[in-house]
């Protein structure tokens, strides 16, 4: 790595920045975010960078090697439904694909429930005379008058979806319309499903595309902004975007498959954590990602993330690979209110980056999770960010005030039960996370981190039985700093829907991928590469699949189906408990992913220094006692320093409570490693 490398995350509330020097000294930096364009708050967290690393921004972006990039322009504008106006061109007969689903509603025990509207709707799903079957062949040419009236109908669509039966085994069609399109409506974003998700399952393939449609223009101006300011304020090297698989793609194919953008930052906190967990944190960790807006849970095991390969965001069904990530509507920004039954709630409603909370002093009225730890006393009104913003500690105490008063509670009794409530559904949200998935928590870290996560998980942890929490020094800006350990990925893949092939077709179909992915990842990169094999499979009967990684299978041996079969019986028989041995497997798609290694961002070792005392004491609200706690500033925590419970340890952008019987210890990586009491 040469000179700097930069990762950026843009969270609902700060944008984070972290920079990583030759030496491996690292920065971080952090600015409020701006929704209304993203790209200003980077330009603003970039600045406070420069100022905390003494130099112009122009010089440290010159001296930048690389800059990676998570985004949430896809994943809010399908939360909001602030999306594209997007158009559909569909086999004749098959327009109402996305509508109908799978058959299915959102909640199918419930008869009275409605599924969601179609991304597009129906007025703007135009039939077009053509079809190919399954086999690739031609069954009806695309009449041309038929794409001719459906061109002439787009209207006002920026976007333009195409979608034809079967293009997944000749995309020829698709092709052929994309070309029409584009000479009739140059200006419009086109995507064609043969490109974006090439596999067997229409709804999936057409919903997926649809997605891709509805965010791509979003995506694709934010992203232009973004890379035109930061050309004019100095900086000439490549920009990468982390995409929701946890791999990063350049620009410009980030832009052309916005979709992929879905889940951009969340993916960076389970890339640093996988990296933390083969450093020596441990194979198997439960990540806890505590931000403004939203908590993200994800399961580490053996070192390696879980990935899925089908989920919803905003309602909206999208069939790429991405990691398995749980999201739970609450964070530091969420707002505390009584329901409908005159119960105490906090979330889904957040107060974000503007207004903020209460304490903010930006014309928030509602008392939000971080208006709590501030009443509670775990947060220093003087330090937030550094200092460069002081919290109204008057004024969040008046807000909660004003909501214990409807409840016959005090303010600090009202904040008490607020951060009660938030605790109980974190814990819940990791408790669905890992047992669905037959894992006990028990047995895993909690990897706590983003903003406002050190001040909940000693409580999580104890609801969940865990034993050990770990906090790192960088928790605020772990997603940015697990943006620059990743790799970039391009993956390819094919559907094999006649059953489980032949040896030799095995060998050709994987051969075929493996060049294709090759081909694809040396347009961006040069350096070292690798490549992953998997497929997906299904006993004969089921209606699902599972993903079953092959890199384990021996290749160069006969006997090459039974292999991945006996690969497939382990893998289900570890997801469900159960299999099938000699029941008939089927491979519905075969995959293989180009990996290219980006040099590696490598911190350096943190310098010899002598047991940091106390800085400060504080008056803390805890477990319905007031008690009075020595503070501990985290960057002066050497490693192997020891803090007893209860005590705060606090940066400048995160607080860490220790609970009655926490005993916490700093090791090498500059995590805050904690036995839970």
């Amino acid at each position: 790595m040469s000179g700097y490398a930069i990762g950026v995350d843009v969270g609902g509330t700060f944008t984070d920045i972290v920079c990583v020097a030759e030496d491996g000294a690292e920065t971080l930096a952090k600015a409020p975010t701006t929704p209304a364009d993203q790209s200003e708050g980077v330009l603003d967290g970039l600045a406070v960078l420069a100022e905390r690393l003494g130099l112009p921004l122009p010089v440290l972006l010159a001296r930048t090697g690389r800059i990676v990039h998570g985004t949430t322009v896809a994943t809010n504008a399908l939360l909001e439904k602030r999306l594209a106006r997007a158009a559909m061109l569909t086999t004749e007969g098959h327009r109402d694909v996305i509508e109908m689903r799978e058959g299915t509603k959102p909640d199918r025990y419930n008869l009275r429930s409605t599924p969601p509207a179609p991304i597009i709707p129906r007025a703007r799903r135009l039939p077009v005379r053509e079809r190919i079957g399954a086999d690739g062949a031609v069954r009806l040419p695309l009449d041309a008058a038929s794409l001719a009236d459906a061109i002439a109908a787009l209207g006002d669509a920026e976007a333009v979806a195409i979608c034809f039966l079967h293009a997944w085994a000749n995309p020829a069609h698709e092709r052929a319309a994309a070309e029409a399109v584009r000479a009739a409506r140059p200006e419009a974003f086109v995507t064609l499903s043969s490109e974006v998700l090439p596999q067997i399952k229409e709804f999936e393939r057409f919903s997926t595309t649809a997605v891709n449609a509805a965010v791509g223009p979003l995506v694709a101006r934010y992203l232009r902004r973004l890379a035109a300011r930061l050309e004019r304020a100095g900086y000439g090297g490549p920009l990468f975007v982390i995409l929701s698989h946890g791999g990063v793609a350049p620009v410009e194919d980030a832009a052309r498959l916005a979709v992929g953008t879905a889940l951009s930052g969340p993916a960076g906190g389970v890339a640093a954590a996988v990296a933390l967990a083969r450093g020596g944190a441990g194979e198997d960790l439960v990540t806890f990602d505590m931000g403004g807006t939203s908590s993200d849970i994800a399961l580490i095991q053996r070192g390696e993330a879980a990935l899925s390969h089908g989920r919803e965001v905003g309602g909206e069904r999208i069939a790429l690979e991405s990691l398995d990530i749980s999201t739970l509507g609450a964070g530091g920004g969420s707002i505390a209110h009584l329901d409908a039954a005159g119960r105490l709630a906090v979330g889904p409603r957040s107060a974000g980056a503007d207004p903020g909370p209460v304490a903010y002093g930006r014309g928030g009225t509602e008392p939000t999770v971080t208006d709590a730890n501030l009443v509670l006393g775990l947060l220093d009104p003087e330090r937030f960010l550094g200092g460069r913003r002081r919290l109204d500690r008057e004024a969040a105490r008046a807000a909660f005030a004003a909501l214990g008063a409807r409840l016959g509670l005090s303010a600090e009794q009202a904040a008490a039960g607020v951060q009660r409530l938030v605790d109980a559904k974190m814990a819940d949200g990791i408790r669905l996370a890992t047992v669905r998935r037959g894992v006990d928590p028990r047995g895993a870290a909690l990897l706590a981190f983003g903003g406002a996560a050190g001040l909940h998980a000693s409580a999580v942890a104890r609801d969940l039985g865990m034993r050990r929490v770990l906090v790192p020094l960088f928790a605020a800006g772990l997603s940015a700093w697990g943006m620059l350990r990743t790799d970039l990925r391009f993956e390819v893949s094919r559907s094999l829907p006649a059953g489980m092939p032949d040896e030799a077709a095995l060998r050709a179909v994987f051969a075929a991928l493996a060049e294709a992915a090759a081909a694809r990842m040396a347009a961006w990169h040069h350096g070292p590469l690798s490549l992953l094999r998997s497929a997906d499979l299904r006993y004969g009967e089921q209606v699902y699949d599972v993903r079953v990684p092959l890199d384990g299978v021996t290749w160069d041996e006969p006997g090459l189906p039974a292999r991945i079969e006996a690969a497939f019986h382990a893998r289900h028989e570890a997801l469900f408990g159960w299999s099938r041995a000699g029941e008939e497997v089927v491979m519905v798609n075969a995959r293989v992913a180009a990996v290219g290694r980006l040099p590696e961002a490598r911190a350096a070792p943190p310098p010899p220094a002598p047991d940091a005392a106390p800085v400060a004491r504080r008056r803390i609200l805890l477990d319905g006692a007031w008690h009075e706690v020595a503070v501990f500033d985290f960057a002066a925590l050497a490693p192997g320093q020891r803090v007893a419970g209860p005590a705060i340890v606090e940066s400048d952008t995160t607080t860490v409570l220790l609970r009655h019987g926490d005993a916490a210890r700093m090791d090498a990586a500059r995590l805050l490693d904690i036995a839970i009491g």
